[in-house]
């Protein structure tokens, strides 16, 4: 008796909580054209380690059923040792495509392009380019990569590029050169991938053609293939700005000791720096022991600039990730943050000034320097919001200049770093105003 089919939605929704073995079990239960489509909307992690679990037959079919870019990145999840095995399974075209590709680092373009495209000559009709085009398709496979056809010379340079759209609609005895645009948007290989999902949403493009050094076309990196990695590169950056390193691998596929591992260095390395903290409350001992009311305030203080550096580096690091900042932009970002916090510490001091002002008149619970005590609190806000507004704006910029992923400057680091700032603003403010009075 033949086991049951599973459904293929009911494998999508359990598939992270399965074990490999019981992953594969679940994919072998699967019909032959719904594991198709299952096995391709998988990422390359997914992809490889299914392959682990089926024999050696059943990984040639799978792993033929991919595009060479695609292949690429499987192999490329693979252990040194299991990489060639799994690269004599291909045919031998896809196979030399697939090892040019894996020269290529994995976050430029080179190593995200598909090496199988579209081309048509500039003296070809438009109905020779058009039959020409449906016997590529058929012949190479070339389904999910026509989006454009590429006018290219006998050295393989990109002349110009004409859209399907555009060779329907044109005449049948048209030639192709004089339908082109010859105005085309290229990468070099070595561009990076985030350049590279810029420039397909700068120019709404379906696809950008990428050129060796001597401006030969290699292939194209498709829209699909970048929203992989907006979505790689988004984790990423929110992973880091949580205070920690990047995961390699989805969240019930990473061990718990390499989760340890990514989560350890950072924890240690705040806690070092929230050390200066205490050290910064002891330099301030006699105030505090003279006016025990000044360390009520004092998570207050700090938390605030911590909240509004964060805020500042957020905002600053997502729009350099989109294009919108560039290093040259860190003067007019500062004026912009430095007004901003300067608006949002005063927004928070008449909030602190109120507040202190009100719990006297109600409980009389800060004495007759009431006054004195809810000025010091709100021009502290004011310094320190301000403060903390400007070093997390400032950190992503410093960060790139040094070569650094700006998101390194993670929420927590910023905090950290406003945190004994801002416990020096807050005494000395206290030392200048309150002497005489309660110091």
């Amino acid at each position: 008796m033949e086991p049951a089919l599973l459904p293929i939605d009911d494998l999508r929704e359990i598939w992270s909580t399965l074990s490999p073995e019981e992953r594969v079990e679940g994919f072998e239960l699967l019909p032959r054209v719904e594991a198709e489509r299952f096995f391709l909307e998988r990422s390359a992690h997914d992809q490889a380690r299914l392959l682990e679990g089926l024999t050696r037959e059943e990984r040639r079919l799978w792993i033929r059923l991919l595009a060479p870019d695609d292949a690429a990145d499987l192999v490329q999840e693979l252990s040194p040792e299991e990489r060639e095995p799994m690269l004599l399974l291909l045919d031998t075209p896809t196979r030399g495509e697939v090892v040019a590709l894996l020269a290529y680092a994995e976050d430029d373009a080179g190593g995200l392009m598909n090496p199988r495209f579209v081309r048509v000559r500039p003296d070809s009709t438009i109905d020779e380019a058009l039959s020409y085009l449906r016997r590529q398709a058929r012949e190479r496979g070339l389904y999910e990569t026509i989006y454009y056809a590429y006018v290219l010379d006998h050295e393989q340079r990109v002349l110009g590029v004409i859209s399907f759209r555009e060779l329907l609609a044109a005449p049948g005895d048209r030639l192709v050169r004089h339908v082109m645009n010859s105005d085309v948007v290229t990468v070099s290989a070595d561009t990076d991938q985030e350049e590279v999902a810029r420039i397909l949403n700068r120019h709404d493009l379906l696809a950008l053609p990428v050129l060796d050094a001597r401006g030969r076309l290699q292939g194209i990196v498709t829209v699909d293939d970048v929203a992989d990695v907006i979505q790689e590169e988004a984790t990423e950056d929110i992973q880091k700005l949580g205070g920690m390193e990047a995961l390699d691998f989805p969240y019930f596929d990473t061990g718990l000791v390499a989760m340890v591992k990514k989560r350890a260095g950072w924890l240690a390395a705040l806690f070092v720096g929230e050390m200066l903290t205490a050290s910064a409350m002891a330099a301030y001992e006699t105030e505090i022991a003279a006016a025990v009311v000044l360390a009520l305030f004092v998570p207050l203080i700090i938390s605030s600039g911590g909240n509004s550096g964060s805020q500042a580096t957020t905002l600053v690091i997502r729009a350099m990730a989109l294009g919108q900042v560039r290093l040259r932009d860190w003067w007019r970002v500062a004026r912009r943050e430095l007004v901003s916090g300067l608006a949002l510490g005063a927004i928070l001091a008449s909030i602190g000034f109120v507040r202190v002002v009100a719990w006297q008149a109600a409980f009389g619970t800060y004495g007759r320097h009431a006054g004195l005590i809810a000025l010091v609190v709100g021009l502290s806000l004011v310094g320190v919001v301000a403060w903390g507004t400007l070093i997390g704006s400032m950190l992503p910029f410093l960060l790139r200049r040094l070569g650094f992923d700006p998101a390194s400057a993670s929420a927590p680091f910023v905090a950290t770093v406003v945190d004994v700032s801002g416990l020096v603003i807050y005494f000395t403010l206290a030392r200048l105003l309150l002497t005489g009075a309660l110091l």
